[in-house]
């Protein structure tokens, strides 16, 4: 099985910590040399596991912003 290799290009934020210290965060990542994509995921304390998670295009980003604005007005 080929290794997923990933760059984390800008941390924006964390989410949320677990007692285990994995943290949910929301990142702008590089998958195995592709553009990158914002990405929200868990990892470990020292980011050598990660959890499923979410990638996003900028377009995608920009939708889930405005659903979110919307929603939490409410």
């Amino acid at each position: 099985m080929k290794e997923i290799q990933y760059e984390i290009i800008r941390e924006i934020a964390v989410l949320s910590t677990g007692d285990s210290g994995y943290t949910k965060k929301i990142n702008l990542i590089a998958w195995n040399g592709n553009e990158p994509k914002y990405d929200i995921r868990s990892f470990s304390p020292a980011r050598e596991k990660c959890g499923k998670g979410i990638t996003l295009t900028k377009a995608e980003a920009e939708k889930l912003l405005a659903a979110l604005k919307k929603e939490l007005k409410q």
